[in-house]
């Protein structure tokens, strides 16, 4: 009976909150490939000294992955994509693509690896009509393009629901990522979750390990999933058994990969995904999966503090993004959400807090270190999820922190502290029948 009350008090206080004990879960699963033609002329993002110049051609094709999760008439989708980031519309108009089929806001969580040789985030953005080049241009045949795709994928997933057993497992690595800004806090921790079939077979796994995909710099104008896509492709054949593998970041804001040797940018993606591969491979052959696996998920809309351009924008990301004092306001009028959808799922011992943009890791190691303490054993950051909304930084980063980083948050030195905050609110109902 305290059990129920629980439950009917989390639905009340979170509007989107739908929490299922699945004793019965079943899996979904598709992948589609994104690489849109070369005749579409799709600009690269990432850099804006790009200048919206579009991709000479495809190094390696770029997918999207749909792992959908089903308990009695409940159900939710993880979609992992290898794009730089998202604008709020993006899903919004999928769930528009895919009516009657019981997806809304609140069961979907998209992922973006943050590819810096992916499509450019404004080229996707149908409230972008700044036709600023640094900054990316619409292109509605693009956005097109995707939501088909993407449309395709999920409904595909929707289907053949199987039976399926889950386990997750972690480990913490050392030497293959850094700090950027010089501050302490580096995310060490991989995370890995295998997701087998009743037989043992092997469904799908996921992956959140924390660093940006960055080898590929401004000059490097191939398409390209960047080392995300290298670490997929190595670790489904490693496993083998016809495994999806899904890579997601995780509170990347100020973590970058780390790399020794004097490679290419393209040599460097393909090293370093293999090595990642490698740990999580290890960590993959560990992991027992379970029949009886917890399934519950949560979110809620959230007002977001009132836009403001950090004192140092202009500096560095007014420069790098040509605006200025007078235009860097109705850019972020225009292209920033002033208000946002964040969520949670679990899945058996494991809760992906989604952040929707790119989360430093003081707070990500924050929110995990709550919830830890609550009772849940994995915490993974699922970063930059649904969309981006800028840089999330603690208040002494915003306010005392120097370059890029700082400059590109555009809600103020609360904006950490805000979404962190009502991130572990959301994420907290998941945990509560276990400490009952």
């Amino acid at each position: 009976m305290k059990n129920q009350l629980c439950l009917i008090l989390a639905l009340l206080i979170f509007p989107f909150a739908t929490a299922v004990n699945g004793t019965n879960l079943s899996a979904g699963i598709s992948t589609i490939n994104i690489s849109p033609p070369l005749a579409m002329k799709f600009a690269l993002g990432g850099y804006g000294e790009r200048m919206n110049k579009p991709a000479e051609g495809i190094h390696d094709s770029i997918w999207a992955k749909a792992l959908t999760l089903k308990s009695g008439n409940r159900k939710y989708a993880l979609i992992t994509l290898d794009l730089l980031m998202l604008p709020d519309n993006v899903k919004s108009d999928l769930i528009k693509r895919v009516p009657k089929m019981g997806w809304n806001m609140g069961n979907i969580m998209l992922l973006p690896s943050h590819s810096h040789g992916s499509l450019e985030m404004d080229a996707l953005n149908s409230k972008n009509n700044l036709n600023n080049p640094n900054l990316g241009i619409f292109q509605p045949e693009l956005l097109e393009f995707l939501i088909d795709k993407l449309a395709t994928l999920l409904n595909e997933a929707d289907k053949n629901y199987q039976p399926v057993r889950i386990g997750t497992g972690s480990q913490v690595i050392e030497g293959l990522n850094q700090n950027r800004r010089k501050d302490p806090e580096i995310e060490k921790e991989l995370i890995v979750t295998r997701v087998d079939l009743e037989n043992g077979k092997p469904l799908a796994v996921l992956v959140n390990w924390t660093a940006h995909p960055t080898f590929l710099d401004g000059p490097d104008m191939l398409l390209s999933a960047e080392w995300p896509g290298y670490l997929q492709t190595n670790l489904e054949q490693m496993i083998g058994n016809g495994v999806t593998a899904m890579y997601y970041n995780g509170s990347e804001g100020d973590q970058a990969p780390l790399l020794e040797g004097a490679q290419t940018g393209y040599e460097k993606i393909e090293s370093y995904g293999k090595k990642i591969a490698d740990h999580a491979f290890d960590l993959y052959k560990k992991i027992k999966s379970q029949e009886s696996t917890e399934f519950k998920y949560n979110s809620n809309s959230l007002k977001l503090p009132k836009h403001i351009a950090h004192p140092s924008f202009m500096k560095t990301g007014g420069e790098e993004y040509g605006l200025n004092e007078k235009t860097v306001k109705i850019a972020m009028d225009m292209l920033g959400p002033k208000r946002v959808i964040l969520c949670a799922v679990r899945i058996g011992d494991l809760i992906i807090s989604g952040a929707p943009g790119e989360m430093s890791a003081v707070l990500g190691q924050h929110i995990k270190k709550i919830l830890k303490a609550d009772g849940i054993k994995f915490v993974a950051i699922g970063g930059l999820a649904n969309q981006w909304i800028s840089y999330i930084l603690s208040k002494d980063q915003y306010l005392y922190g120097e370059g890029y980083e700082s400059s590109m948050s555009f809600y103020g030195p609360n904006l950490g502290a805000v979404i962190s905050d009502e991130a572990i609110k959301i994420a907290q109902p998941l945990i509560k029948n276990d400490k009952n």
